[in-house]
C-alpha cells in the first residue's frame, strides 16, 4: 500500500512539473510572438503611430482567426507542425507547440489593451520632443503599462494552464493527462478531484504571485 501510495505522489508530483513546464515555456512564447502583433496592431489602427488600415486588417483578421479555434480542434490540426518542431505529437514537449499558436494571439491582444490604456497625453508629450516612434512603444508605452502588462502576463499564464490540461484529451502529459487516463477513463473519481484541486490551487498560486508584482509596481500604490 505503501509503495503504491508513493507511486501516486511521485505521478502526481510529475504532473505538476510537466504542467507547471508546459504553461511557463508556452507563455514565454506566446510573449514573444504577442510582443510584436500587439506593437503591430496598436501603431497601424487609425490614430496610431503609424496609421495603415490595411496592415492593420489583415493582422487583426488573422488574430481573430487563430482565437476562435476550439483548442482541442487546433491542436491536431497542427501535429504535422508540432512533428517538424519537435519529432512528435503528443508528450508535454509537443504540447508546446499548439499551446504557443493558440496562447500568442490572445496574449497580442491583452499586450494591445495594456498600450491602448496609456495616457494619450504622455505621447503627446514624448512626440513633441522629437521621440522616434520606436522609442515611444519602447521607452514610452511599454514602462508606463507596465502593470497592466503583469496583470495581462497573470491572466495569460491562468488560460494557458487551463489549455494545458485540456490537452490531456489527446496525450498532452501533465495532470490533464493524467485526470484523462485515470479520473475519466478508469473512472477513479478520486484521482479526478485531486487532479482538479492541484489545477485550481495552481492557477492560484500563480494569481498571487502576479497580483503582488502588480501591486508593487502600481505607481498608485506608492507614497
Amino acid at each position: 500500500m505503501d509503495s503504491m501510495d508513493s507511486a501516486l505522489i511521485q505521478m502526481l508530483l510529475e504532473g505538476v512539473r510537466d504542467t507547471l513546464y508546459m504553461t511557463v515555456l508556452s507563455t514565454f512564447f506566446a510573449y514573444v510572438l504577442g510582443f510584436p502583433i500587439a506593437i503591430a496592431l496598436v501603431m497601424f489602427r487609425k490614430g496610431g503611430l503609424a496609421p495603415s488600415p490595411v496592415a492593420y486588417r489583415v493582422i487583426d483578421f488573422i488574430t481573430n482567426i487563430l482565437r476562435s479555434i476550439p483548442f482541442l480542434i487546433l491542436m491536431i490540426l497542427v501535429i504535422p507542425i508540432t512533428k517538424f518542431i519537435v519529432g512528435i505529437s503528443y508528450g508535454s514537449t509537443a504540447t508546446v507547440v499548439p499551446l504557443v499558436i493558440a496562447a500568442a494571439p490572445f496574449v497580442g491582444r491583452l499586450i494591445e489593451s495594456s498600450l491602448l490604456e496609456v495616457d494619450s497625453g504622455v505621447i503627446e508629450a514624448a512626440m513633441s520632443m522629437g521621440a522616434s516612434k520606436a522609442a515611444i512603444v519602447f521607452k514610452v508605452m511599454i514602462p508606463e503599462a507596465k502593470t497592466s502588462l503583469i496583470t495581462g502576463a497573470t491572466i495569460a499564464l491562468a488560460t494557458i494552464l487551463g489549455y494545458s490540461a485540456m490537452a490531456g484529451a489527446v496525450g498532452g502529459g501533465g495532470l490533464g493527462d493524467i485526470a484523462i487516463r485515470y479520473g475519466y477513463m478508469r473512472y477513479q473519481t478520486d484521482m479526478m478531484i485531486i487532479t482538479v484541486v492541484l489545477l485550481v490551487l495552481l492557477v492560484q498560486i500563480l494569481q498571487s504571485i502576479g497580483t503582488l508584482i502588480a501591486k508593487k509596481t502600481d505607481k498608485r500604490n506608492r507614497n
